[in-house]
């Protein structure tokens, strides 16, 4: 651990030598970029306590401690800013790890280099993201999903708005966040830890710096698909703001650090599915195979589109953070940091669309039908098709979100070797959302034709109906496609509530070990969902099977409308818009209508964890080759329970309970040795859990009592049923990692990875024989039927054997001047990810499309950087890719298969100017694009024919225009 010994030297020069007016001069220029105090908390954080915040850990050195002013001179290796100080106190942070990690910095207060966290850490080597809402919102480490990878807050686990564990990035503003680092190998004291890896995301420590600092930023932005709905008040225009304020008091003793930032982000976004694919007549066709009817004009043996949606989503996003840290430090002995987060997140977004079904079942005809040739049989790509009922529907969302968290750190240095650390946390995240959504169409179940031309792979459409969509008196309040009801609205409470506190102690020993850290963390993590359900009928509607008439028709109160839906990107031109809330306070009424599957969102889950944990640090020489690291042990506890509802397919039941309780016993192993000046040779070793998604350890299930109609058990009255499993264990797996690293100049490097992940315990949906209804305590709502055996067949989350993962990462960074002064200034980044997998099990494996590697598993990730910067100049072009990957398996209009998340490719831009010195010193201006080549997010359908001969087909496509954003950013 001698590089961190002298990293505490360094920032203890930093305050040391800041009363003295020339040395402070160049300390301005280093420690006023985040970046460089990043550097120091990595570092300090991956040596000694991992979880916490490293300034928490370093700064009583750097008060006590009074070194010779020749430590100064280690200072001139890190006085670049901007991209390359961002890159080069990245590697430092790297190379100096006792743990495999990767880092990112930010450029500069409230500037990391992208638009968001999770842009900036798809950069990095072996993590991909994956797109929600045109925006990078979740991360993949390793090619396991993001369900598998921890999130913490300056070491802290954070409460989510999801449904599950995952952290939503875009709830944490980037330009309160100083940097991040993703620990591929834990170590013992990594507490929250994931099973692919963790992300530890950190904010500014106020006495990292020499003396008062304000920054502030403002940056226009513009989106380039246009307004799609022009009457919601959601344009293309936006803006993001931050303000960060960060002063020192009493000789440098008390900090204070305060940042606010606001996004004001319009999304503009371009909707297509194809619904799903078959032959409808025909040898392979549904009329021979299927026994269903035949498609008149339809050619035999050919592969149509049997229907579809468009829709355009307009989505305003707007978001307030506020970040507060303060910081005590003042003596030699005690240090106290004060962390405090808070944002309130508002989301608005209005969803319209047409759409219908062209199945043989709809009775629909076609005329002039050309087709492609293409395998196993031609497309259909052009022609007429008479008889469609266009199906319109207009959605509104709006979602509420409140995230606050506070972290409360004390560490003591009692002078004789002995340190002890206290840390309180609380986090919680609520959420709020409302939905409503109406069905129009034409009157009295009305048809039309509909011109079409389709490409054969991926693209727009272009579809030409027989009738004006955005015709108020063509187009009427009905159930166009006999859906039962004319429309529905939902009420969705969440809260999730993290309490938490950690005791730790340290101390130094002898042989190889430079210390000793054991610690005991506590937590108690409880979600609680509720969600109400109403169906909407017309008024003089009746909402009753008797009653219901679905070809009412009501003309739309004109007083609502506005301007049409634009759908020209797929031919239909324009289609009804209106105001929904105003339409369903004024023209429907509402019955409470909760399902099987609203039934099962109404849970709590509940975690305590106790968690133990011992951990020497290595620091020592194995002959000439200087050694260090760490190795230790986690002992986990875990006591989940979870309450829901039972229900017997739509019907309420009662109240369900259950539980388990279980240990995991997680060594660790991280070894580094040096061999020679710059280059580095890795070993990690590690057993790692992650638990299942909190909604799968939720106990919400629907089971009954049913007479059996065929089969062995035909007469038999038997229980069945599907659901959550409240004793669900965690996955399991043990990790292997080597990795060798070379660093040359000042931001340049180049490192080979391998590693071998065994899972151990892996979690998928399967379906129990012997399961005891009785002893679960579900109770039989039909008192007839006296069931023959409380024991009965069941369906839910279960463990089960794992499977194994290896990989292989390439990555490096060079500077131009190494080459040749002639490109000093320019610079290059890349890395590449090879990545495999295997399930020996399956439970879907009948499934078409069933994968035999882990679902969410990128094949390969790979990233290029090009960047200058010189003379205040800067430049960066980026580009992502990840091969493509498959998800879960999907129910499609009763075609059971898997999606397959097509390869996705982003390029981004920026370029900037900071102005060096005069009158606008501290000025600079900022051009940023994203998504340059306006790429789409594709999606495929992979499922059988009539004949059971598979077919690939496409099913989504989806783009979001680029994203344009000009700034002015300021520091004083």
């Amino acid at each position: 651990m001698k590089g961190d010994k002298s990293l505490r030297r360094m920032v203890g020069s930093v305050v040391g030598v800041s009363r003295r007016p020339l040395v402070a001069a160049c300390m301005l220029a280093l420690v006023t970029n985040p970046a460089w105090a990043q550097e120091a908390q990595i570092q300090s954080t991956n040596s000694d306590k991992n979880t916490q915040h490293a300034a928490q850990q370093s700064q009583p050195a750097a008060k006590t401690q009074k070194p010779p002013q020749g430590s100064v001179q280690n200072l001139n290796t890190v006085v670049v800013t901007g991209i390359r100080g961002s890159i080069e106190s990245s590697l430092k942070a790297k190379q100096n790890s006792d743990n495999i990690i990767e880092a990112i910095s930010a450029e500069d207060i409230g500037k990391l280099p992208d638009a968001s966290i999770a842009e900036s850490l798809s950069h990095l080597p072996g993590l991909a993201t994956q797109r929600q809402d045109g925006r990078a919102n979740v991360i993949s480490i390793r090619g396991l999903s993001p369900d598998f990878a921890g999130t913490t807050l300056n070491g802290r686990e954070q409460a989510t708005v999801g449904e599950n564990r995952g952290v939503e990035y875009d709830q944490y503003p980037s330009e309160l966040i100083s940097g991040a680092v993703v620990y591929k190998t834990p170590d013992a004291s990594l507490v929250g830890q994931g099973l692919s890896g963790t992300v530890d995301l950190h904010t500014i420590r106020p006495l990292d710096l020499p003396r008062r600092t304000i920054a502030a930023n403002l940056r226009g932005e513009y989106t380039t698909n246009g307004t799609l709905n022009p009457g919601t008040g959601v344009g293309d225009l936006g803006h993001r703001a931050s303000f960060s304020y960060i002063d020192q008091f009493f000789d440098h003793t008390l900090g204070l650090a305060v940042g606010f930032a606001q996004l004001d982000s319009p999304i503009q976004e371009k909707q297509y599915q194809a619904w799903w694919w078959s032959v409808d007549n025909g040898s392979a066709g549904i009329d021979q195979n299927w026994g269903g009817p035949h498609t008149p004009g339809m050619p035999n043996n050919v592969i149509s589109q049997e229907g579809m949606q468009l829709r355009a989503q307009s989505e305003n996003q707007l978001r307030n953070g506020l970040m507060t840290v303060l910081e005590w430090a003042p003596g030699d002995h005690y240090h106290s940091t004060l962390d405090l987060y808070y944002s309130v997140f508002n989301e608005r977004k209005y969803k319209n669309g047409a759409q219908w079904s062209s199945s043989p079942y709809n009775n629909v005809s076609y005329a002039d039908v050309g087709v492609t040739p293409a395998y196993p049989y031609p497309i259909v790509t052009s022609g007429t098709v008479n008889g469609i009922q266009p199906i319109l529907q207009n959605e509104y969302t709006k979602e509420h979100d409140k995230l606050f968290s506070a972290g409360w750190n004390n560490q003591y240095d009692f002078g004789n070797g002995w340190t002890a650390m206290a840390d309180l946390s609380y986090s919680t995240a609520r959420k709020s959302l409302h939905d409503a959504y109406l069905f129009s169409g034409l009157p009295n179940a009305g048809t039309t034709s509909v011109q079409f031309n389709t490409p054969v792979g991926d693209g727009y459409p272009d579809f030409r109906p027989g009738v004006n969509l955005a015709d108020p008196s063509v187009i009427l309040f009905t159930d166009p496609d006999n859906y039962g009801y004319n429309g529905r609205e939902e009420f969705d409470h969440q809260n999730d509530t993290i309490r938490a506190v950690r005791l730790e102690v340290s101390h130094p020993v002898g042989w190889i070990f430079s210390n000793v850290t054991v610690g005991v963390n506590y937590s108690d993590r409880k979600k609680t969902k509720q969600a109400d359900v109403f169906f909407a009928w017309l008024n003089g509607n009746g909402s009753s099977a008797g009653g219901y008439n679905p070809r009412l028709g009501v003309p739309i109160n004109p007083g609502l409308l506005y301007s049409p839906t634009l759908l020209g990107y797929g031919g239909i031109g324009g289609i009804l818009d209106y105001n929904v809330l105003d339409a369903l306070d004024q023209q429907f009424y509402l019955t409470q209508r909760n399902g099987q599957s609203d039934w099962s969102r109404n849970y709590t889950v509940e975690e305590k964890v106790p968690v133990g944990y011992v951990k020497f640090n290595i620091d020592t020489q194995l002959g000439d080759v200087p050694l260090r690291g760490n190795v230790g042990v986690q002992f986990v506890h875990t006591d989940q329970k979870s309450q829901a509802f039972q229900t017997n397919g739509d019907a309420l039941v009662g109240g369900l309970g259950g539980g388990i309780k279980y240990n995991n016993v997680l060594p660790s192993l991280n070894l580094v040795a040096q061999l020679s000046e710059g280059q580095f040779l890795r070993f990690g070793f590690a057993k790692t859990m992650a638990r299942g998604r909190i909604d799968d350890e939720k106990v919400a299930s629907s089971a009954g009592v049913a007479v059996v109609n065929s089969g062995p058990a035909a007469g038999q009255a038997l229980w069945s049923g599907s659901g959550g499993n409240p004793q669900l264990k965690p996955y399991v797996a043990v990790g292997t990692d080597l990795s060798w690293e070379k660093y040359f100049g000042r931001s340049s490097y180049v490192a080979v990875a391998v590693f071998n992940k065994n899972l151990l315990n892996y979690i998928y949906n399967k379906t129990v024989l012997d399961f005891d209804f009785a002893k679960a305590g579900y109770i039989n709502d039909n008192p007839s039927l006296t069931p023959s055996s409380n024991i009965g067949s069941f369906t839910r989350p279960e463990n089960g054997t794992g499977g194994k993962m290896r990989g292989l990462e390439l990555s490096g960074a060079l500077e131009g001047a190494l080459i040749s002064p002639a490109i000093d200034g320019f610079g290059i980044q890349a890395n590449f990810s090879l990545t495999n997998s295997t399930l020996p099990v399956s439970a879907v494996s009948t499934i078409p499309g069933s994968p035999s590697t882990l679902p969410g598993l990128s094949r390969k990730v790979a990233n290029l950087e090009l960047y200058y910067e010189k003379y205040g100049w800067s430049a960066r072009i980026a580009e992502r890719y990840r091969s493509s990957f498959t998800g879960e398996a999907v129910s499609l209009f009763d075609q059971l298969g898997y999606t397959k998340i097509l390869a996705d490719k982003q390029t981004d831009f920026q370029a900037g100017y900071d102005f060096p010195e005069g009158r606008w010193h501290g000025l600079s201006v900022l051009l940023q694009i994203y998504n340059l080549t306006n790429s789409a997010n594709k999606t495929q359908q992979i499922s059988n024919l009539p004949n059971n001969v598979q077919v690939a087909r496409p099913l989504d496509y989806v783009t979001w225009g680029r994203t344009v954003m000009f700034g002015l950013n300021y520091r004083l």
